[in-house]
Formats: structure tokens, C-alpha cells, sequence
């Protein structure tokens, strides 16, 4: 027998009641950057500070930056993903092996120090390998310095200058960014176009640029009535100042930096009472002026919308801001393009707002898991847009969208890396609609009122922690009572398809009798409603056996009957129906439409027009 001294076993213990704990822990980075951007060379120096907390257990002896504006560069990864991929985005396409000298992007290094030493890195693309002069010890804290130079590309893909729609700078992925290091590792992924992820922190920017430049951004303006542009006089013209103008802004507690320039903005404000001040530029124009005027009421009732059906906004500002390329999220602001029809402006906004509890707040791994913030933001606005437009049929799309994408036969796992699917087609479908429709189908498997208390709930326990997909399936597991991981595993982790039908329908004896057969390979919980020729109905509720419950009556103003639980395994299951089928005008499984089942055709039986001799029988 081994025998183990006290010292010993202490030490034992010790050890294993730290490895044993949570290891949610979170790295955290405070930026103070000074910049100046030069609007005729449309380069940037910088320099840039950076505390670098290691919260982690472990020691680290490199770090790593993304230096994203490297990807506009000919034969870069996103151009050469771009011009091989069977779907480019439009956008891309081959403009950027295209680029000249003086249109392309880059990002170079200077210099970098770590506690005032010199140390050495590899570039390589869009990622910089850092090897420290010293390591970073457990809890303990480093201070980076770096003076880099940057020339900002031409408009192509989410950052740049001079859009489409004459906006001249949309400053995105702008600075070298520390990379995030978690309980998976480092997250230092090469940019081809797709999504980003950030470590929480504090950013204190001073940008230096031309007196006739306004700026809107992440953060909040500390200088005011220093700049010169009338900006607390919302709609005024701008007035120019002598010599170049320095914009100071602080964020507090997010994971990146974002901002845009132009001479020609204008600066309009809302109030959301209890909420945020909103900030609005745009260019004014015949196509622009009417639309953003109306869309400052819109945004208003959205914050207040998302706020409360799905958890505060906790920041006291955010931007709506013309730019980019399309629509693009990023802390306490978004860019978005103008010229677009007064729905399609409002929609576009309730997206990317709505990513701010998503993307910014709850800030997921958008490259591990795109549909965890593209989803839940698609999901979250199209309810607000319900409200805000009074759409009656707000996730159709979605479902369509799948549907289609089943079709075509290009479906990939969810579980997919944002940067790895084969075509753009089955990457958007997939993290926008899927997504949407894992939400939508959520409420018809645990009910409408625990799935929002699960939402909220799942918000607040989240909030600034970066949570995987399992963190979100236990919040509704513990509000439903339910066990949800197979829902999880197979929406996620396969591309199983749910097919559920009417069989047959036999009536003996004075009652009827209906067979469901499970036709696809994803059980799911059976809601089958008995319309009546009298006009009252009765749902046969039918739990799946994994789910291990049974969730809450949606409908009190229907007559629910709980029956056994069907165990996945079984290809069929018999509902008895304790009435004779002369009686019965239809039969349905999910009426309400919130089941993905593939084939929707045999989900009903009117009982009216196919009832002959009391039997029907599928073909």
C-alpha cells in the first residue's frame, strides 16, 4: 500500500481542487492608442499601448496580433480563398489580386517592447507570432508598447476608404489586436473574410485627423466641445477648425475598437428612455435624408424591445453610422450602408444592433461558433421587426432558407468552423437561418415562456464571459426542467434531418387510431392536433424519451392529453384518439410550424376528403 505523507496528500488535494474549479476564467487587455491618419496618403502612425493581464493558469511565452489589414494584399489567404471558393462573395471576388501599390492594405510593425525590452516576431499574413522577452506568469500582468504604420486599403470587404457610397474611411479591424487565449488556447485564426473574436478590455483612443473629418465610433466622445464641429448641435453644419483635430474616445469593457470618418456626415441623437443615447451620421442626400430621419424611431424601439425581452443594453451609448459595405457589428456601434429602401435600412439596423448582445455582450467564439451570434442576432431582430412592422410570419424566411439549403444537397454540421465551409452559400444559410430556426424550433420542444425566461436568464448568467453552446442549452435546461443535449448534438454536431408523417388512420371499436412514423433520422417531441367537425380541438402531446419531462401547456384554450414518451429508437408510435374518425375532420403534427420537418406534406390528414371505409394509409 502506497502511503502518503500529510504534506503530501495536502498538496494533492490543492491540486485538485484547482484544476477542479471553473476555468471560465477571462485574459484582459486595456489599449491607450494615440493615432494620426493622413487623408491624403490614407496611411496611419500609431502607437499603441497595452496592458496584457494573464487571468489564465497558464504560463505564456508568445502572444499573438492580428494585423488584418494584411489580407488586402494580392495572393493573401482571403485572396486566394476568394478567387477559389465556388461562390465568392461579390464583394471580394478577384479585386483584391487586382490592387495596386498604393490600394492595398498593410499593417507594419516598428517597434514592440514587453516591460520596456525588445522582442522578437514572425509575420505571417494576418497573424503576428510574438515571442516574449519574458514570461507571463499565471495572474500576473505585462505592459506591451508598439509603434506600428498602416495604410488603410480601398473599400473592398467590411473596412477601408472611400465606399461605394463616397464614404471616405470605415475603420475596422484597424489596429494590431492582441489575439484571445482561452481554456481551447490561442485563437489567432488567419482573416478570409469571415468572423472575429476579442478579448474584454478597455480602449482609451485619441485619433488625429483633418479639421473637416467627423467621427463616430466605439465609445464614448471625451472631448466635445474641443473639436469643433458643432457636436453636441445635432443636424448643424460643420464649421471648420484651425489645424488638425484629435478625437478622444473610451470604451470600457469590450472586445474590439471600431470607427468611421468623413467630411460629409451629418450628427443626429435620440433619447431611449432608461436606455442608451443613440448617435446617427449619415450623408444627407435624396436617396439618404428621409429614411435616417425616420430611422431614429425605429432604433429607439428596437433598444427598447431587445432590452426588454431579452436583457439590458449596458453600455449608455451606440452609433448608427453609414459606412462599410453592407451592415457589420462592432462594440457600441455598427456600420451600415445607406442608400436602401426605408425597410430594408430599418432591417438591416435591427440586425446588427441586436449583435450587441450577441457579439458584444455575450461576445461567443464567432469563429468556432458563428450561429451562436449570426443566429441569435437574426432571431432577435426579426421578433423585434414583428413588433416594429407588425410581420406576422417573421422566421419564414429562415425556414425557407434551410429548406432550400437541404435541397441542394450542400449542408455541412454547424459545428464547421466559420472559415471551413466549402461554399459562402452553406457558411450564411447555416449561420444565419439555422441558427434562427435552432431558436424558433427551441420554443415548440420546452414552450414560449420558458423559452424567453431562458434567453433573459442565459443574457445575464453570460454576460462579458464568452459562452460556449453547451453554457446555453444548460440555462434552458435548468428553466425548462428538461434534458436538451441530444437537441443540441444533433442540430449542432450532424445534418440529420427531421421527417415526421401520418401513417395510417384506422378507426376500431369507436375510437381511432393514428400511426406517426419517424421518417427521418432526428426525433423530435410530437405535437399532434385532432381537429373536430364540431370546431374544438385536443393536442396529443408526445415527449421524446430523452428529453426526460415534459414541457409546459402553451395553449390553455386547447385540451392537452400528455402521452408516454417515444423512445428515438422507435421507427413508429399509435395515438389512440378516444373518438370515432366520423367525427374527426383532420389530424396534424405541428400546426404550428415551428417543427423543421423536411416534408411538410404528409404532417396532415383531412379526414373529410381521405377517409375511405375509415382508413387512410399514406403512399
Amino acid at each position: 500500500m502506497l502511503r502518503l505523507g500529510a504534506v503530501t496528500i495536502f498538496s494533492f488535494i490543492t491540486f485538485t481542487l484547482c484544476f477542479s474549479q471553473d476555468f471560465r476564467w477571462q485574459q484582459r487587455v486595456e489599449y491607450d492608442m494615440n493615432v494620426r491618419l493622413d487623408v491624403n496618403t490614407h496611411r496611419i502612425a500609431g502607437t499603441q499601448k497595452l496592458v496584457y493581464y494573464n487571468n489564465s493558469r497558464d504560463t505564456l511565452s508568445k502572444v499573438y496580433y492580428h494585423l488584418y489589414f494584411n489580407a488586402f494584399q494580392p495572393g493573401s489567404m482571403m485572396d486566394i480563398r476568394s478567387r477559389n471558393i465556388a461562390d465568392p462573395d461579390p464583394r471580394v471576388g478577384d479585386r483584391i489580386s487586382k490592387l495596386r501599390e498604393d490600394e492595398i492594405g498593410y499593417q507594419h510593425i516598428e517597434t514592440l517592447k514587453q516591460d520596456g525590452k525588445a522582442v522578437t516576431w514572425r509575420i505571417d499574413g494576418t497573424v503576428m507570432e510574438v515571442t516574449l522577452a519574458k514570461a507571463i506568469l499565471p495572474n500576473t500582468k505585462t505592459v506591451f508598447e508598439m509603434k506600428f504604420e498602416s495604410q488603410v486599403p480601398v473599400q473592398i470587404r467590411r473596412t477601408g476608404r472611400n465606399s461605394k457610397e463616397g464614404i471616405s474611411y470605415s475603420m475596422t479591424q484597424w489596429y494590431p489586436k492582441m489575439a484571445e487565449y482561452d481554456f481551447q488556447g490561442w485563437h489567432a485564426y488567419p482573416y478570409v473574410a469571415r468572423e472575429f473574436h476579442g478579448v474584454w478590455g478597455d480602449f482609451d483612443v485619441k485619433i488625429t485627423i483633418d479639421p473637416t473629418f467627423v467621427i463616430g465610433g466605439t465609445g464614448k466622445l471625451q472631448n466635445p466641445d474641443k473639436i469643433g464641429h458643432n457636436y453636441e448641435k445635432p443636424g448643424t453644419t460643420v464649421k471648420r477648425p484651425e489645424g488638425d483635430l484629435t478625437w478622444h474616445f473610451i470604451a470600457k469593457n469590450v472586445i474590439d475598437f471600431a470607427w468611421a470618418a468623413d467630411p460629409d456626415y451629418t450628427h443626429e441623437k435620440a433619447q431611449v428612455p432608461n436606455g442608451p443615447e443613440l448617435h446617427f451620421f449619415f450623408q444627407k442626400s435624396d436617396k439618404t435624408t428621409d429614411n435616417w430621419i425616420k430611422l431614429k424611431d425605429y432604433a429607439v424601439k428596437h433598444f427598447q424591445f431587445m432590452s426588454t425581452t431579452f436583457g439590458k443594453y449596458p453600455y449608455d451609448t451606440y452609433s448608427i453610422i453609414q459606412g462599410g459595405d453592407g451592415g457589420m457589428e462592432y462594440p457600441m456601434c455598427t456600420l451600415i450602408t445607406s442608400e436602401r429602401s426605408l425597410g430594408s435600412l430599418v432591417g438591416v439596423m435591427a440586425h446588427e444592433v441586436a449583435h450587441s448582445w450577441y457579439q458584444g455582450v455575450l461576445a461567443s467564439n464567432e469563429g468556432l461558433y458563428p450561429w451562436l451570434d449570426e443566429g441569435f442576432a437574426d432571431f432577435s431582430s426579426q421578433e423585434a421587426m414583428g413588433v416594429l412592422v407588425n410581420d406576422q410570419n417573421i422566421h419564414a424566411g429562415s425556414y425557407a432558407a434551410y429548406f432550400s439549403l437541404v435541397k441542394s444537397g450542400l449542408q455541412e454540421p454547424l459545428s464547421t468552423h466559420a472559415d471551413h465551409y466549402n461554399t459562402n452559400r452553406a457558411y450564411s444559410i447555416a449561420s444565419y437561418s439555422l441558427g434562427t430556426v435552432f431558436l424558433q424550433q427551441l420554443k415548440y420542444v420546452i414552450g414560449e415562456d420558458n423559452f424567453y425566461k431562458g434567453m433573459r436568464r442565459y443574457y445575464y448568467t453570460w454576460k462579458f464571459k464568452h459562452p460556449e453552446p453547451a453554457d446555453f442549452i444548460r440555462v434552458m435546461e435548468k428553466v425548462s426542467g428538461l434534458q436538451l443535449k441530444w437537441y443540441l448534438n444533433y442540430w449542432i454536431n450532424s445534418t440529420k434531418k427531421i421527417d415526421y408523417g401520418i401513417q395510417t388512420v384506422i378507426e376500431n371499436q369507436g375510437a381511432t387510431f393514428v400511426t406517426l412514423q419517424r421518417i427521418g433520422d432526428f426525433p423530435m417531441p410530437i405535437d399532434l392536433v385532432v381537429t373536430y367537425k364540431d370546431g374544438s380541438k385536443e393536442l396529443y402531446y408526445i415527449p421524446l424519451g430523452e428529453m426526460l419531462g415534459t414541457k409546459q401547456q402553451e395553449n390553455t384554450n386547447i385540451n392537452r392529453i400528455d402521452l408516454q414518451a417515444w423512445p428515438w429508437v422507435n421507427p413508429s408510435y399509435v395515438v389512440r384518439v378516444g373518438r370515432p374518425s366520423s367525427e374527426i375532420a383532420s389530424v396534424e403534427i405541428d400546426p404550428s410550424l415551428r417543427m423543421a420537418d423536411i416534408e411538410r406534406k404528409n404532417n396532415k390528414v383531412d379526414l373529410s376528403a381521405a377517409m375511405q371505409a375509415f382508413e387512410y394509409k399514406t403512399k
